[in-house]
């Protein structure tokens, strides 16, 4: 790479944000095929590492209570499902989706050898790697290469694009409010254009940066005229940052867009200390945003087209520690939300008297939730995407 070609790629505020300006979104000129089948994935990321045994709590179980005497919910607090396991008070939203099957709980899911870094329990959940290789693609983005053919098929809300979205040939687009996003190509386009005809002295890459800046701007252009003055339909919209994003999904998904991933996050989860308030404040957060954009998905129709995952890097130790926290852990539960999907508890929490060094055994390593989603749902070879043959999880109904 030349260094003007560099200069620009540091200077543009389009790759700043390391993450939407990338060749071959929309061309200048020839149709626009897209490989779009109506089945989207929304994936939800609560970052920091939630507590999974205070999200689904065993209020039957002693070892529960005797390892957490000031973190444990009590029983009266508990929002009871079974005879057994009960969700956070804070996730009552949820219940209904429980109640009509729509809402698949997979305990226990983890890999082996897991790590309690957040940056690589992240990287491995990200890319799909064993927790001794480092991949420089993501799951989602090794979808895009092999099934999509513009990164307008997947897109983060968030500033920058996460692993999970990285293909070798394709990424992802991350913006955290798309008519930002739309002033900034825009901004960017004559800023570095305009550099470019005052350069006589222009390299051989400039074609290539044209290029480049056109299919930005076409990009953003596309987004403007699809996203229009559509919006969503609810008044009762929660008030958070997390909800502006299902909002915004909300607004793409009405407008037509022809995306078949959506990414977004809830962070604060890395609970050490003080945790009650906290958890019970973020899942608050978290199933109130999502019983509003399950409401707004089944106005519209889009509901049974649309299957929601949520995950976490890891879960917490079982035990709580001095300060009314818990420690970074290894196994969690995982949700999947949809009309197609096999509701209820899919298996049991894991056995709190066989710990592993006080840390939760995983029983479903992470990738079957994968490999089901990329079978079953988005109808791709999972082995060709997660490079190695895993079984898929019979949790969702093609």
């Amino acid at each position: 790479m030349t260094q003007k070609r560099r200069d620009f790629l540091k200077q543009s505020s389009l790759i700043a944000a390391g993450t939407w300006l990338v060749p071959h979104f929309l061309q200048a000129q020839g149709p626009t095929v897209s490989n779009f089948q109506g089945k989207r994935l929304i994936v939800i990321q609560l970052s920091g590492g939630n507590d999974g045994l205070n999200t689904v709590v065993p209020f039957e179980n002693e070892l529960y209570y005797k390892a957490r005497p000031a973190l444990a919910l009590k029983k009266s607090e508990v929002l009871k499902v079974n005879e057994l396991l009960g969700f956070h008070p804070s996730l009552a939203a949820l219940r209904p989706l429980f109640d009509e099957g729509a809402l698949s709980i997979i305990n226990g899911v983890g890999y082996p050898n897991p790590d309690r870094s957040h940056f690589r329990s992240m990287d491995i959940w990200h890319s799909g790697s064993n927790s001794n290789e480092y991949w420089q693609t993501g799951w989602l983005g090794r979808y895009l290469d092999a099934q999509c053919e513009f990164p307008h098929q997947a897109i983060e809300l968030n500033n920058a694009l996460d692993l999970a979205m990285k293909g070798e040939r394709m990424k992802g687009l991350a913006m955290s409010n798309p008519q930002q996003m739309i002033r900034d190509v825009n901004m960017g386009y004559n800023r570095q254009l305009a550099g470019m005809a005052n350069d006589h002295h222009a390299h051989e890459g400039v074609g290539y940066l044209y290029k480049t800046l056109l299919e930005s701007v076409n990009s953003a252009d596309y987004l403007k005229e699809q996203l229009g003055m559509r919006g969503d339909r609810s008044r009762n919209r929660p008030q958070s940052q997390f909800a502006n994003h299902l909002k915004t999904i909300v607004q793409m998904i009405n407008s037509g867009l022809e995306t078949s991933v959506y990414y977004t996050q809830l962070g604060g989860f890395d609970t050490h200390a003080q945790q009650k308030n906290q958890q019970a404040r973020l899942l608050k957060q978290y199933a109130d945003g999502v019983k509003y954009l399950v409401e707004e998905l089944k106005a519209t129709g889009e509901f049974e087209n649309t299957l929601i995952m949520t995950f976490s890097e890891f879960g917490r130790r079982v035990g709580q520690n001095a300060s009314q926290g818990t420690d970074h852990g290894t196994a969690n539960n995982l949700f999947l939300i949809g009309k197609n999907v096999k509701g209820g508890f899919y298996n049991d929490l894991p056995d709190l008297a066989d710990l592993d060094n006080g840390d939760l055994k995983y029983s479903i390593d992470f990738r079957r939730v994968y490999a089901s989603i990329l079978e079953n749902w988005l109808n791709v070879d999972a082995r060709a995407i997660l490079k190695k043959e895993i079984q898929p999880l019979d949790v969702i109904r093609s």
